[in-house]
């Protein structure tokens, strides 16, 4: 008998779900309450990188004189249609999204869902009507929100968050952004490329402090920050803010997540700027979908509970992508892949979630990339491991691009030589991560990646040049 589908959210986890269900036979309805796309598409991965890229061709048009080009001065930008060209990106992929529901039958709802009780749910739609739905089985993807500070809540004039930021009709003169990690980090590089003067705030002791992130690259990424003349503190969180004249007053003091400092570094620090970007974290989506009725088990956040097979403690419930919290992976390709295993095993496959070999992929300039293990991590699991770093400027292709800032690293056991992390920071870090995935989710060695033949010039040799030395027969130096 035919299985109908419930799939409340329609980001990168619900609707590659719905896709999947669709294409297994099952009949699938998908609740949205805003676009299609969820955060990634509109507020988030894509119209983010549409700023990046341009902010990418304008500072490579500055230093157009060193690849003997002459640009007009000064360069300018146009805000109005950047953000203009950033919409039209976004609405042809919703469009594309739209598409595939129509291709597969699969029922989309504009809407606020809620659950009623098993099997059934409550969508009140956007012209005000209300539909009852029955399901067969149901998989939540609701996502997230951002989350703001006590005292320092987003209003959207003073305060922005990373949704203000993507559709600013001005560029600020002056911006403190509060928290040094993946969406703080981004936006410093967009914004100080467009002229803003950037204070970057983190309370840990170093910029992207994620466990997933080599300190090396954290340490590369700092140097590169300071060159962009954006001014870093790290170590210090917010302690006071303020109007100031036609600006905001904002006092840094030491933060409670690292060592006390000593001296100077103890006293408070001042920063006058025109707002404040806070890129703190997120919450989840769950406040509102009736899931405590229905039994779901969430964490005092309210992030979602669920196993390996993306089940929750209810059978028949699913839950995929940043609705599970820190706990898990919060990236839109993981969201995917855990909506391709929840799909399966709501009807009836026996598919589970692998996290071993996710790719990170951080687009602040230099890019950071990263999968598998840190050599910290290694350690902690008490693995023997060695680890060997190749600067990307040793690259030919780095030369000619005229792109020096980056390295490669390895982590590979001892013993075996098998890879179980690699963590790339430089120019299309973000792509070329995509070879050591392979090879830390198939359990090869350096060696494989040694015998293997890299083009040339490829910045993708650094990847050959790096497996070289962690095989002892290192070419260039």
């Amino acid at each position: 008998m035919e299985k109908h589908i419930l799939i409340i959210g329609a980001g990168p986890g619900g609707y590659v779900a719905a896709v999947r269900a669709a294409q297994a036979g099952a009949r699938v309805t998908v609740v949205e309450r805003d676009h299609l796309g969820g955060t990634c598409l509109n507020w988030g991965c894509i119209p983010s990188k549409v700023l990046l890229h341009a902010t990418e061709l304008l500072e490579k048009s500055r230093h157009g004189a060193a690849f003997g080009l002459i640009f007009a001065d000064p360069l300018a930008v146009d805000l109005a249609r950047l953000m203009a060209r950033k919409q039209k990106v976004v609405d042809d992929q919703r469009k594309g999204i739209a598409a595939l529901f129509r291709h597969h039958n699969i029922r989309w709802m504009a809407g606020r869902a809620r659950v009623t009780g098993p099997g059934r749910a409550r969508v009140e739609q956007a012209d005000g009507q209300v539909q009852e739905l029955s399901w067969d089985r149901l998989i939540l993807a609701p996502g997230t929100r951002p989350m703001g500070l006590p005292g320092l809540e987003p209003d959207g004039e003073r305060v922005w968050s990373s949704d203000h930021a993507l559709s600013m009709s001005q560029v600020p003169r002056s911006m403190v952004i509060v928290g040094g990690g993946v969406i703080g980090c981004e936006f410093a590089t967009i914004l100080s490329a467009l002229g803003t003067k950037v204070t970057l705030v983190e309370a840990l002791d170093r910029l992207l402090p994620l466990p997933s992130v080599d300190a090396d690259c954290s340490k590369i990424l700092e140097r590169e920050m300071k060159k962009r003349k954006v001014a870093l503190h790290l170590g210090r969180t917010v302690q006071d803010w303020g109007p100031d004249g036609d600006g905001l007053r904002v006092v840094l003091g030491p933060s409670p997540l690292v060592e006390p400092p000593k001296g100077k570094k103890a006293e408070p620090v001042t920063v006058g700027c025109d707002k404040i970007l806070v890129c703190v974290g997120r919450r989840p989506n769950t406040d509102d979908l009736g899931l405590s009725g229905l039994g779901v088990a969430m964490d005092e956040r309210g992030w979602i509970k669920a196993d390996e097979s993306m089940q929750t403690n209810v059978d028949g419930v699913y839950a995929i992508g940043d609705v599970l919290g820190p706990a898990r992976v919060m990236l839109a390709h993981v969201a995917s892949a855990e909506g391709q295993v929840a799909a399966s095993c709501a009807l009836g496959g026996r598919e589970r979630m692998d996290y071993d070999a996710v790719p990170g992929a951080i687009f602040c300039r230099p890019e950071v990339a990263t999968v598998g293990l840190t050599e910290a991590q290694a350690l902690e699991r008490g693995m023997e491991v060695r680890s060997e770093t190749v600067l990307l400027r040793t690259m030919g292709k780095a030369q000619v691009l005229g792109e020096l800032a980056g390295m490669a690293k390895l982590v590979t056991e001892r013993g075996s030589g098998r890879l179980v992390g690699a963590h790339l920071v430089g120019a299309h870090a973000t792509e070329l991560i995509a070879e050591a995935t392979l090879a830390v989710r198939h359990a090869m060695t350096a060696e494989d990646l040694a015998r293997t033949i890299h083009a040339h010039p490829t910045l993708a040799e650094v990847m050959a040049e790096a497996a070289f030395k962690a095989t002892d027969r290192a070419l260039h130096g």
